[in-house]
């Protein structure tokens, strides 16, 4: 099996560059090749003007490599851990500790306690700390935060963004809103590059006008991805991100897609309501747009919107365009009257992710 097909790419020195994908994009193999663990099939691969295979020992001077999985020494103490890859590189502890010194202010009051009994993320500062004691040109970081806290993760990019301007560091992550927080992003599937820039050039890039639609039964949504009108359709937590085809109808496109959700709701009386379609007020226009500014301040995951299914209700909706809103109401029918509240939005790195996958 190919973990890895043609990937070609250029980091820049002093950036924060993220790899973006799944699991089982690559991202692991790319990293592990990079850091001379791992010998390419066939292709070049050069750091900082240094080729993997000739000069991996002065390479691996160079670099600061934090796996994904926690790799630091269980038995031994936070003080001991830090105190044996300094002497693995030939360094003592005072020679470099004003580049950990603001990560290891939290880890001072536990410095005899052993790695085993710290907390996720006190480990991942732990080993932050033992990849950096070296003073690396490039840092290499796969998938740092996964299964850490919301804050934790957050004070972690805020140390990375303090370090930037020393070093030049490559990071994965599945996290979308990690995304946001590098200078350029990779975009990886199935061990290929879908796309490669900064995170406002990308979403820059998307190539159509997309829509949040709201109340959008899920069962419907396999029947929407099959009518011709329409490009993409993805669940998105409790809303449903669709972009139609060029030669679409949108006012057309968007009866349909009522027609589809009345049909699909629960027969009730036979009160009957007059069409009508009608901008929703300031006060609800306010809330909507507080509800989108949340955008993915809980982090959700990559991978979450590869699942169609109700699974991924809680990821969270991305930063909106617009406070307009539509909503309306379905036409006389002896089914229950439903309220469709659709509106155009800007796209979020995921939804370009989603759309660079057709």
């Amino acid at each position: 099996m190919q973990a890895l097909e043609n990937i070609s790419l250029e980091v820049r020195e002093n950036e924060i560059f993220g790899v973006i994908g799944a699991d089982g994009a690559g991202k692991s193999t790319l990293f592990r090749i990079l850091t001379t663990l791992l010998l390419p099939d066939s292709g070049e691969c050069c750091i900082d003007g240094l080729d993997i295979y000739k000069d991996y020992a002065k390479i691996r001077q160079i670099l600061g490599y934090m796996p994904g999985n926690f790799s630091l020494y269980m038995d031994l103490s936070i003080e001991e851990n830090l105190e044996f890859f300094a002497t693995l590189f030939g360094v003592s502890i005072e020679e470099n500790f004003s580049l950990i010194e603001s990560i290891y202010k939290a880890l001072a009051p536990f410095k005899q306690r052993a790695a085993k009994d710290l907390s996720g993320g006190m480990k991942q500062k732990l080993a932050l700390c033992c990849a950096l004691i070296h003073k690396p040109k490039i840092l290499f970081l796969d998938e740092p935060t996964t299964g850490v806290d919301t804050v934790s993760r957050k004070e972690f990019w805020d140390i990375l963004e303090n370090l930037k301007s020393q070093m030049t560091i490559i990071a994965s992550t599945p996290y979308m809103d990690e995304a946001s927080r590098c200078d350029r992003i990779a975009l990886l599937h199935q061990g290929k590059i879908l796309a490669l820039d900064n995170p406002d050039s990308l979403c820059a890039s998307f190539p159509r006008p997309l829509y949040e639609f709201k109340s959008i039964p899920t069962h419907i949504l396999p029947i929407l991805r099959k009518k011709e009108w329409v490009q993409s359709c993805f669940l998105f937590g409790n809303s449903c991100h669709i972009t139609f085809k060029d030669t679409a109808h949108i006012t057309d496109c968007i009866k349909e897609i009522e027609s589809l959700v009345r049909e699909s709701s629960p027969a009730t009386d036979s009160t009957h309501t007059k069409d009508s379609v009608q901008i929703l007020d300031s006060k609800e226009a306010l809330e909507s747009k507080a509800f989108a500014a949340q955008g993915l301040q809980n982090g959700t995951s990559f991978h979450h919107y590869l699942d169609f299914s109700e699974e991924s209700k809680d990821a969270k909706s991305p930063h909106t365009e617009s406070t307009k809103i539509l909503k309306s109401t379905s036409p006389n029918h002896p089914r229950k009257s439903q309220t469709l509240e659709y509106r155009r939005i800007a796209p979020s790195i995921e939804d370009c992710f989603m759309e660079f996958l057709l």
